[in-house]
């Protein structure tokens, strides 16, 4: 994985597409357990993928699983950590069989990196296709499931493009909204990085406080998540804007408050755009 993966703090400026009045939909069935997905494991509807560290795949996965390296979303050629144009990232996500028409079931071994990856099929308008897997290989171990250590051949199949709606916000829609009353902006970061300086009206919530279990990486229930999102000063009738960095911990937030059925967006950009920019008001 790109070496730039292993720092919180890296830049990723993403492609934004056009807005439209309202974020992307959450998922129809946002959360699935180990139970679920091995009943469907031969199911051509389903698609397991996996994504964050390509050794811990190889030494044993969910069978089928197909597998999407986090630099494989990104554009290379441009310098700087960026994701790959729609049509670029659509052609990435075929080899592992995110097409048209199936449920994709997301896990790894990084929750930042399958968030992003979230984000990433998002981005190209399919994000409402996207659901998380309660739990982690180790818990899949645990229960005694069948694992393989063969990379799963992706099917065939072609993803179309679609709009992906205000899925992503940039520094000028964020700055516009800053005193929104319909808003709530929440900072995805640590505690000593939000101390270092932080967007206007921001509240702090940490991603650890998503999983009841962060060894086994099982998710809390829907209501705990909603009373999370209460307690971080998130009001009925608002929109979610998550930031952090640089949008992978701001994008595994977001999934999970769209799941819970609130609209939200990602600043992907986050605090590397906003810090390079001394007109941004900044509080400390």
């Amino acid at each position: 994985m790109h070496r730039l993966l292993a720092a919180a703090s890296f830049a990723i400026p993403l492609n934004l597409v056009p807005h439209v009045a309202h974020a992307q939909a959450p998922a129809t069935r946002s959360l699935v357990s180990t139970a679920w997905v091995q009943e469907r494991l031969t199911d051509p509807k389903v698609r397991v993928v996996a994504t964050g560290s390509r050794a811990t795949y190889d030494l044993g996965h969910i069978p089928g699983a197909t597998f999407v390296e986090h630099d494989d979303t990104l554009d290379m050629a441009a310098g700087r950590h960026r994701i790959k144009a729609p049509d670029a990232l659509a052609r990435v996500l075929e080899k592992a069989g995110v097409v048209d028409g199936v449920r994709l079931i997301l896990y790894g071994d990084s929750p930042m990196t399958t968030g992003w990856l979230y984000t990433a099929i998002a981005s190209v308008g399919h994000g409402a296709d996207v659901s998380m897997l309660d739990g982690s290989m180790e818990l899949w171990r645990s229960e005694g499931r069948a694992i393989s250590t063969t990379a799963a051949p992706a099917p065939t199949g072609k993803l179309t493009v679609r709009s992906a709606g205000e899925h992503a916000v940039d520094t000028a829609w964020v700055r516009g909204h800053l005193n929104a009353p319909d808003v709530a902006l929440l900072d995805v970061r640590t505690t000593r990085e939000w101390n270092n300086g932080r967007l206007p009206g921001s509240t702090l919530i940490l991603w650890q406080d998503l999983f009841a279990d962060q060894k086994t990486l099982k998710w809390k229930s829907p209501d705990e998540l909603r009373a999370l999102f209460a307690r971080a000063g998130v009001k009925p009738g608002q929109q979610v804007v998550t930031y952090c960095a640089v949008g992978m911990r701001a994008s595994l937030m977001a999934w999970a408050a769209s799941s819970v059925g609130l609209p939200t967006h990602v600043y992907v950009g986050s605090w590397e755009d906003w810090s390079q920019d001394a007109t941004n008001p900044v509080v400390k």
